[in-house]
């Protein structure tokens, strides 16, 4: 009996202790604005973390770029200041190029469906050569079309490149593809800056997707955009994988579940939200630029002559040729 009494006490002890684990903590950054519908969403999720089975992990979303840029995020998460981040090909670029062939070749996508396809075919590539580097994506995702706003009317080529354009101050590749495109007056600025920089007059146009320009009020300067799908935005969160093999495999699968279906959510969410900003922004004396199909011959006809210059040097040869081949395979 004696036995048996002390075997009950040591389980109940054992059990008690196991109850008292601290949640493992885990800090997360974006650019994304605090009270956004995608704010949210990474909130929700995160209560879903905290039940999973097996560990509980307690989520703190750092929001509006209050962590830095995304390059410092990335350094952030090397020296484990931070362990998560919702980010885009910008920042995911610092951990690996490979993703670059989502969003660094100007207008090679026609349509959000084949953004969708694409990357669904190079998510198992490029899910490895992230977590070869140390990061684990737990979902990816896109925010819509980059459009380009500008202070001034300005349709064509050569009244877009006389502007003094807005480039993300870490996004080195995006710099030399703007200047490769033939825009000389490239402003480096953080993305906090932007606003001030339109107020300044220091940057006359800024390539962000609408809702961007909602939120952080770009359009009141720069009150025209260019109706062009630019480029895709396309993200996606990454935890570290110290922080993730951390946790016990069951953990791991509820929170790939959860993270699965907020970014489903985040992507439907911040397509449907950027019709609706750019209507917002009509109704506030947003002036909106249509592309002719003439003013589309000549942007591709530009795009199409940089992109020689891409392959290789912004975006690896390879995936470079690997898209094009998507491309051809989807439109068949």
């Amino acid at each position: 009996m004696k036995t048996l009494s002390r075997l009950a006490l040591v389980t109940a002890l054992c059990a008690t202790a196991f109850a008292s684990d601290p949640p493992r903590r885990v800090k997360l950054a974006t650019l994304l604005p605090q009270g956004s519908s995608a704010h949210r969403t990474l909130q929700a999720m995160g209560e879903k973390w905290r039940q999973a089975p097996g560990a509980s992990v307690a989520l703190t979303v750092y929001t509006d770029g209050t962590q830095g840029g995304e390059a410092e995020v990335v350094r952030r998460m090397r020296v484990d200041q931070l362990q998560a981040g919702l980010m885009s090909v910008a920042g995911l670029a610092e951990i690996d190029r490979s993703v670059t062939a989502m969003q660094y070749m100007p207008m090679m996508f026609r349509s959000l469906d084949e953004v969708d396809y694409v990357r669904e075919k190079l998510r198992p590539m490029l899910d490895k050569r992230l977590e070869d580097k140390g990061f684990v994506a737990l979902f990816w995702g896109d925010a819509g079309w980059v459009h380009i706003f500008t202070t001034k009317p300005a349709a064509s080529p050569g009244e877009m490149k006389k502007l003094k354009m807005f480039c993300l101050a870490s996004d080195v590749s995006q710099i030399d593809l703007m200047k490769a495109a033939g825009f000389q007056q490239v402003v480096p600025l953080e993305y906090t800056d932007t606003l001030s920089g339109l107020e300044t007059g220091m940057i006359e146009g800024v390539p962000t997707i609408p809702f961007y320009a909602l939120a952080g009020q770009f359009y009141m300067r720069a009150s025209h955009m260019l109706e062009m799908n630019y480029v895709p935005l396309v993200g996606a969160l990454v935890v570290t994988r110290k922080s993730w093999d951390s946790l016990p495999a069951s953990t791991q699968a509820e929170m790939r579940q959860a993270s699965e279906e907020a970014g489903a959510k985040i992507r439907a969410q911040s397509r449907k939200e950027m019709d609706e900003s750019v209507e917002a922004m009509k109704k506030r004396g947003l002036t909106v630029h249509a592309m002719t199909p003439a003013l589309e011959a000549q942007w591709r006809a530009l795009f199409e002559g940089v992109y020689p210059q891409i392959r290789g040097k912004l975006v690896p040869a390879e995936v470079f040729d690997e898209v094009q081949r998507l491309l051809k395979e989807y439109r068949k």
